[in-house]
């Protein structure tokens, strides 16, 4: 690839848009996949969708990519053109994804900084087997193709063949300038033909090389851009889709006659393969002015006006002509993705560092020491400290807002894992989807991506049992997996059901019992809840055969590692012969919390909030103290084990006897523990910096922050102490 004539931000928006095609072409495939075939929006959209990866690959100059996708938009074009009836739809779906694993993987190559270097051969001709095949099928009458590296990427001119318009169609001229500090101008060009075809029966545009020349940039910003739109929408319609394209100075739409649209389409010089040609002709005399910099009013020109009028006063507001209807309308709101800008993620980190940083300086400001002096008039003061408590507040929440993301896009990967697990394992197996639009912080998403896809391959795996077996016991209902996300007291639960076989305690048990697991409990003593928690432990699986996806007992304890990593928890509940859910309850961000501050021998530690169930001083007949030296403490007749952080952590100079501290009660997932401190300092809002890596990682301890005092305190981690 030649770097020089490659700008970063075009290599960003290649990337970014092939992406989100390849995402899409994903979803159509794998919403196809029980219907057993594409439909001819389904069958258009993957056409367009690799027609523009092929177009905007090969302005990159990535060949590998953009030959692959223009065999497979061959593929599509010839089902679009001739209608085969007895298409292998498994086998299309099967290569389509291929194709689409291939891209990905080429892309995160590029994403690297390595060359694109993937061999597509391989794939190309199993495309090209496969395009003969449903020729064969069809009589069609073929030559024999070119070999792959020496067909042209942009198709040969032929004749323009109008589509059959009906009586709603509409036909327009439209003509669109841009800034002249617009960068990417062709691809902008192409962003609002690609807005368009959503809506277009027809539609061509000049210049016709937007994708493949990158100095047709030059062009648009110097001559404009022009399109020409046979559709059923309004003029106010294609005002709103055109404007989500940024950089645009003026739009003028000209609603004409079918024989002018044909005269221009006649006049082009290459036709695109997209929804239609490219025209090449002058749009002359606009009817409409829009000007997308000042208030979206729609003005008729005077002599159109005037005919208009002339043609019949009596008519019916549904008779007038499209463009009138149009001009009486309100005026159209400019497109909102206008409001939208990409900004890089780590200049997102930044902010949020720098907001993390503001509230620790608030925090020292408002509990400096020197505003403790007696006789101190501080009116004025505690005014503007509420002034400023209350900005630095909403920053955040801002900030806040900006970094939560939904879980669409991560729910859409986890149907692609069941789609190749369960056909590699011979499962018919669906995916059901809810709550896909529920917020959480990216830095939380990027965790929870590898735990959730191993719960989604278990319960495909281990989960639903094959379809003999489940036919052999009387299952009648399809296997299904449920993923559901939703946002309950503050914390967001992800869980992955099944309808399958469900977890044997008594399999669970023998497997603990073997690998010394239950110590000196009896097998009784333990609750279905603490039964289900052996599979989390390393090493741990009551799968007898290794599989490509499980057995080798790893897995499961990486999911909880990963999810207590992110503060959160993983839930499991199941009944024998109908299936379980794994519920993780993760908190919605990590970045700032609300937090208890207590001290233990003038060290200060810290617990979230939402950890903490009650504080209390405890009586010395409630303190038990086992022969081994471990202590219990009695609270309403239930008993907690009592840890004294003065002794975990070696602190001196702390309190000792229980009646002058305060005993903290803590609770992880359905456990509890009390921790004795020496008093509560009080509540705060705290940001959370990691422990740097150069030192020891300590049991119980999850990371640090700063005080107002400018001390520096610890965060507890409920869930390690818990398990000590």
């Amino acid at each position: 690839m030649a770097d020089d004539m490659i700008t970063e931000g075009m290599l960003d928006m290649f990337i970014f848009e092939t992406e989100q095609g390849l995402e899409n072409l994903e979803n159509i495939c794998l919403d196809s996949k029980d219907v057993g075939e594409f439909d001819e929006d389904n069958v258009n959209e993957i056409f367009r969708i690799m027609h523009t990866i092929k177009g905007a690959s090969a302005v990159m100059m990535y060949q590998n990519i953009a030959t692959l996708s223009h065999k497979l938009e061959d593929v599509f074009y010839f089902i679009r053109e001739n209608h085969p009836e007895s298409v292998p739809h498994a086998e299309l779906v099967d290569d389509v994804l291929e194709v689409s694993d291939f891209i990905t993987s080429e892309l995160e190559k590029i994403k690297d900084g390595l060359e694109s270097d993937g061999d597509s051969s391989e794939l190309i001709s199993t495309l090209d087997v496969f395009l003969k095949k449903i020729q064969k099928k069809t009589g069609s009458a073929t030559q024999p193709a070119a070999p792959v590296e020496e067909r042209p990427l942009q198709e040969k001119p032929r004749f323009y063949i109008a589509p059959v318009a009906s009586d709603a169609s509409k036909f327009y001229n439209i003509y669109i300038t841009y800034l002249k500090d617009t960068e990417m101008a062709n691809i902008r060009a192409y962003m609002a033909v690609n807005s368009l075809k959503g809506i277009a029966e027809d539609i061509m545009f000049s210049p016709s090389d937007i994708i493949s020349n990158p100095d047709s940039a030059n062009v648009v910003l110097e001559f404009g851009f022009k399109i020409a739109l046979q559709t059923t929408e309004d003029a106010q319609r294609i005002m709103e889709l055109i404007n989500s394209s940024a950089g645009i100075e003026n739009v003028e739409i000209n609603e004409c006659t079918s024989d002018d649209f044909l005269e221009f389409c006649v006049e082009a010089e290459t036709p695109s393969s997209s929804a239609g040609e490219v025209l090449m002709a002058p749009i002359e005399q606009p009817t409409i002015r829009v000007e997308s910099q000042k208030p979206q009013n729609i003005v008729l020109d005077s002599e159109e006006e005037k005919r208009s009028e002339e043609k019949s006063e009596g008519e019916t507001e549904e008779k007038k002509p499209a463009l009138a209807r149009a001009a009486k309308r309100p005026a159209a709101k400019k497109g909102e993705a206008q409001s939208f800008i990409s900004v890089n993620i780590k200049k997102m980190d930044l902010l949020m560092d720098l907001i993390g940083e503001l509230v620790i300086a608030e925090a020292v400001v408002l509990q400096n020491p020197d505003l403790k002096v007696p006789g101190l008039d501080l009116t004025n003061f505690q005014k503007s400290a509420a002034q400023l408590s209350k900005i630095t507040s909403e920053l955040q929440d801002a900030i806040m807002a900006m970094r939560m993301m939904p879980l669409k896009n991560t729910f859409q990967k986890m149907n692609r894992i069941v789609y190749d697990t369960s056909k590699k394992l011979g499962k018919d197996i669906e995916l059901e989807v809810i709550g896909e639009d529920t917020e959480v912080d990216k830095n939380i998403i990027e965790h929870i991506s590898d735990p959730l896809m191993h719960l989604i391959r278990n319960s495909v795996d281990h989960g639903i049992e094959s379809n003999e077996k489940r036919a052999q016991i009387g299952k009648i209902e399809k296997g299904k997996i449920v993923l559901e996300a939703k946002n309950e007291g503050g914390q967001v639960w992800i869980s992955v059901s099944d309808n399958g076989k469900g977890l044997n305690k008594e399999e669970i048990l023998e497997k603990a019992k073997s690998n010394g697991l239950l110590g000196n409990r009896s097998e009784k003593d333990f609750t279905d809840k603490e039964i289900y928690n052996f599979i989390t432990l390393p090493g741990f699986s009551t799968k007898k055969q290794v599989t490509e996806y499980s057995g080798r007992g790893v897995g499961m304890d990486v999911v909880v590692k990963n999810i207590q990593g992110v503060g959160g928890v993983l839930d499991i509940e199941s009944t024998e012969g109908r299936g379980s859910t794994m519920t993780m309850k993760i908190p919605l961000t990590l970045a700032i919390i609300d937090g208890i501050i207590f001290s233990v021998g003038g060290t200060n530690f810290v617990t979230p909030t939402n950890t903490v169930s009650e504080f209390i001083r405890i009586d010395k007949e409630k303190l038990i103290v086992e022969p081994d030296g471990e202590e219990y403490v009695m609270i309403r007749d239930d008993c907690y084990p009592l840890i004294r952080l003065n002794k975990f952590y070696h602190l001196k100079d702390a309190v000792d006897d229980i009646e002058d501290g305060i005993v903290v009660v803590l609770n992880h997932e359905d456990r509890k523990l009390a921790v004795f401190a020496d008093k509560l300092v009080g509540e705060q809002e705290i940001v959370v910096k990691p422990i740097p890596s150069y030192i020891k990682q300590v049991k119980g301890i999850s990371g640090c922050t700063q005080l107002g005092d400018g001390s520096i305190s610890l965060i507890l981690d409920t869930g390690g102490l818990v398990m000590v």
